[in-house]
């Protein structure tokens, strides 16, 4: 079971990530609760905290205790803010660790190894003054609960969360007290910690790597660049000068442990004769910065060995050094992908009616 979990994080990590927006003005503040139930060798609950998709904040249910992930975070936030943090998540691991088992119970679960993940936060334009708030759970990968800012309702897309969907419903005074926290005082936290870490936030660096990979000859190309920051860029093939659409799959952003990013892109060489190859070339661009191009030619390409800068170094030493980090941001992946596919959660198809800046007080499921 824990090799399977294993897995299902890495994969919900490569397919769903991705933190920003285009709009290089967007700025984003979300914390991630993480509680899990018969994983051997992770705590039973963690935090993490990111500003602009940078680890601010940790605690988990080991060391019970908040620390800062980031220089600029130590040096502003005092003694005092570290210790607040770590009571008020001694708090919620109590009542995420009581959420879990209603979960298992709710699905007629006794054994296994199970996840139960909490994503809010809110975004900022700071160019329009545009805000939007998060708050939404998932049980073992999928979607269980969210909260409709709108209209003032949590929106349940599994039979299983029609009871807590009806419980949160009636407790009107909490969902307002959730709405100006996702609305107003997390902005102004954003704010705060935009300035706090603005000469971090807002660096540029280009991609240590930029390089074409291939398994076999009969596998597709992959462009890859990996090192960059921030991860407002995109990395596409083009032939002849025009963006190609066809035959091509491009992949989603992923964090490295260092802080910065890698993303790829796959060319499908099928349909393509080797007299055509000197048309195509991959394009990496990153807001501010001149388009770094390669050329599609065999004499560059990387292949029958695991490179230097190749992804998997980045994925899997992400997972093995800092697993419980990237298990903390899991629910992200989860949210990213509601946000790419729909506007909010789907209601379940069925007439059943079954703190302070960085922490909420949850109530039980």
């Amino acid at each position: 079971m824990l090799q399977k979990t294993m897995k299902t994080f890495v994969a919900l990590g490569v397919i769903l990530l991705g933190i920003h927006s285009a709009a290089a003005v967007t700025h984003s503040l979300h914390y991630f609760y993480t509680a899990s139930s018969g994983i051997p060798g992770f705590p039973e609950f963690l935090t993490v905290g990111l500003v602009d998709g940078q680890p601010i904040s940790y605690y988990d249910s080991v060391i019970k205790k908040e620390i800062p992930k980031q220089d600029w975070m130590a040096k502003t936030e005092g003694p005092e803010y570290w210790e607040r943090q770590t009571q008020v998540s001694i708090g919620t691991e109590l009542t995420f660790k009581n959420n879990i088992d209603i979960a298992k119970q709710r699905f007629n679960q006794t054994g296994g190894g199970h996840v139960f993940q909490n994503m809010y936060g809110c975004e900022w334009d700071d160019e329009t003054g545009d805000v939007n708030g998060y708050d939404q759970y998932g049980y073992d990968g999928e979607d269980y609960i969210a909260l409709d800012l709108k209209t003032e309702t949590w929106i349940a897309p599994k039979q299983q969360a029609f009871a807590t969907k009806n419980k949160w419903d009636n407790n009107k005074a909490w969902i307002a007290q959730d709405k100006n926290y996702l609305t107003q005082i997390c902005v102004d936290w954003l704010k705060k910690y935009v300035n706090y870490g603005k000469s971090s936030l807002m660096r540029t660096e280009l991609p240590s790597t930029h390089s074409l990979l291939q398994k076999t000859p009969s596998s597709p190309v992959s462009c890859f660049a990996t090192g960059f920051y921030p991860d407002r860029a995109e990395i596409f093939w083009r032939k002849d000068g025009d963006q190609l659409h066809e035959n091509v799959e491009p992949g989603e952003i992923l964090p490295n442990p260092d802080g910065s990013f890698q993303m790829s892109v796959e060319l499908y060489l099928s349909s393509v004769t080797p007299e055509d190859w000197r048309r195509y070339e991959c394009v990496f661009q990153l807001s501010g910065v001149k388009d770094i191009v390669i050329k599609l030619d065999k004499a560059v390409i990387r292949t029958n060995e695991v490179p230097s800068g190749f992804p998997v170094g980045a994925v899997i030493g992400g997972v093995v050094v800092l697993l419980l980090l990237v298990v903390g941001i899991v629910g992200f992946f989860l949210w990213k992908k509601n946000k790419k596919g729909k506007e909010g959660f789907k209601p379940a198809n069925t007439s059943d009616s079954g703190s302070d800046n960085s922490q909420q007080q949850i109530p039980k499921a």
